[in-house]
């Protein structure tokens, strides 16, 4: 029988998503000649090669790719052994892995964390956030518990729950202010500024503006909402943010806020978890939570 442990798949799961001994090892929250230590010390008991060492980055080898995705199931079958028996104590407690998108993050996090930690004492958040798209690939791996996202994402291994809405509002420039709402025809000809590709809420806002299989006039991209007001503080153009956001964003800003007029675009932000989770009754339990959180900062509760 092999001697192999625990420890050594965790470290080769790290190093296989990471591509990066240095990175893997920082995750690891041990030093690199450990780790690497760990893996030599695996491929011996294996008596094979996991990995191709180049000078910035590793490869899996043929076999460490199909040990990669064997150790991930192993990987993820260990901690719902944990999460079963968190589960047993009928509400959270321990390690708690939330992703959540950024154009949410900012806004709900501190009120949300500041709830949690009243309901739920001994409560060890972890918090990730990051675009739908990677939220949803750690949600399925196992590398999350559950995550806080635009709503619909139509995976049929998660279940969803919708917990508030919250309409789209046009942020232009200070001087801008008495001028009339312009409608999606008045936005298609203005300098539109949206979050770059892999944002949901710039799909949103490019669907509203009838956008999606063409380009405004003149349209700038930005990393965050905060770049984007403070271009438009700038008077380099418009840009439409969550309602959410409204109250931090434009605070240092010298811009003006438009809502627009009927019908009025918006989201709806939920939560989503693998349908096999053993912790489906306390994040559905903490889905009340996370609605009255987003109630508090003007988020619209929709559900049941």
């Amino acid at each position: 029988m092999m001697n192999l442990t625990f420890k050594q798949l965790r470290y080769f799961d790290a190093v296989a998503r990471h591509g990066h001994f240095g990175r893997a090892a920082d995750v690891c929250a041990i030093s690199q000649p450990a780790l690497s230590m760990q893996i030599r010390e695996l491929e011996e008991t294996l008596g094979t090669r996991l990995f191709e060492r180049g000078a910035r980055q590793v490869r899996l080898t043929a076999f460490g790719e199909q040990l990669s995705a064997r150790v991930s199931d192993i990987l993820r079958s260990v901690d719902e052994l944990g999460d079963l028996a968190r589960a047993a104590r009928d509400r959270l407690v321990g390690r708690l892995r939330i992703g959540v998108i950024p154009t949410v993050a900012p806004y709900l996090l501190p009120t949300l964390i500041a709830q949690l930690a009243q309901t739920n004492a001994g409560l060890d958040l972890q918090l990730r956030e990051a675009v739908t798209s990677k939220l949803l690939t750690e949600l399925a791996e196992g590398r999350l518990d559950t995550a806080i996202v635009a709503l619909p994402v139509s995976e049929p291994a998660l279940t969803e729950v919708a917990l508030f809405s919250e309409e789209f509002v046009l942020v232009r420039p200070a001087a801008d202010a008495d001028r009339p709402v312009p409608d999606r025809d008045g936005l298609r000809e203005m300098r539109l500024l949206l979050l770059e590709e892999g944002h949901c809420f710039r799909e949103q806002a490019l669907s509203f503006c009838d956008l999606r299989g063409a380009r405004p006039r003149e349209m700038l991209e930005g990393s965050s909402l905060s770049t984007l007001v403070q271009l438009v503080g700038a008077g380099i153009g418009v840009t439409l943010i969550p309602e959410m956001a409204v109250p931090v964003e434009t605070r240092s800003a010298p811009v003006s806020v438009a809502h627009f007029v009927e019908p009025q675009p918006s989201r709806t932000v939920g939560m989503v978890w693998r349908r096999q989770s053993p912790l489906a009754e306390p994040l559905r339990q903490m889905s009340e939570v996370v609605r009255r959180s987003a109630e508090g900062l003007g988020g619209r509760p929709v559900g049941p």
